[in-house]
């Protein structure tokens, strides 16, 4: 860790710089001094702060199973567009895994459907989707994860190679928001 990781890392866990100044043994004027950028820390005192970090975020870090909805709703590859636009308006999700035989072979999207759609393809699943959304075990922390959804629009868990939930941007937002 780096000194001009304090700030960042405080945030994440949702500590005030007081909470950690009381973890760390230090004073609040400290951490505040050292996140400005005004004082550099005496070596005992940056210790103490970072392990204090540490052990935070291992004690309060999500993991993807506490995160996910254990529900997956997926369509088959062989299902119809018209299947799949149902399926998406019928649950109000804007894009699902598609799964056969319990292995995730792609996703359907509002945005890849209605880019089929205008290119005058109504046919299969399996003719429209885009490659399987990223999937991670299901006692990944949730700091491993969260980067994955700034590309994709979702994350499926598995558990010993069986996709068991699934994880989207607003699952993180709230997962965030509650710490």
């Amino acid at each position: 860790m780096d000194l001009r990781e304090i700030k960042e890392i405080r945030r994440q866990l949702g500590l005030t710089q007081a909470q950690l100044a009381e973890q760390a043994q230090v004073s609040q004027s400290l951490i505040a001094k050292i996140e400005s950028g005004k004082l550099d820390p005496a070596y005992t005192n940056a210790t103490k702060i970072f392990d204090a970090l540490r052990r935070l975020s291992t004690r309060t870090e999500q993991t993807a199973c506490a995160v996910m909805h254990s529900a997956i709703v997926s369509i088959s590859p062989q299902a119809t567009v018209k299947e799949a636009i149902e399926k998406l308006r019928k649950h109000g999700f804007s894009q699902l895994p598609v799964i056969d035989a319990h292995k995730v072979v792609g996703m359907i999207s509002e945005s890849s459907i209605l880019a089929a759609l205008l290119d005058g393809k109504k046919g299969k699943v399996e003719e429209v989707m885009s490659a399987a959304p990223p999937t991670v075990d299901a006692d990944s922390p949730l700091s491993s994860f969260s980067p994955l959804l700034q590309h994709f629009q979702l994350v499926l868990v598995s558990r010993t190679g069986k996709p068991i939930g699934i994880i989207t941007k607003s699952d993180l937002l709230g997962a965030l928001y509650r710490r």
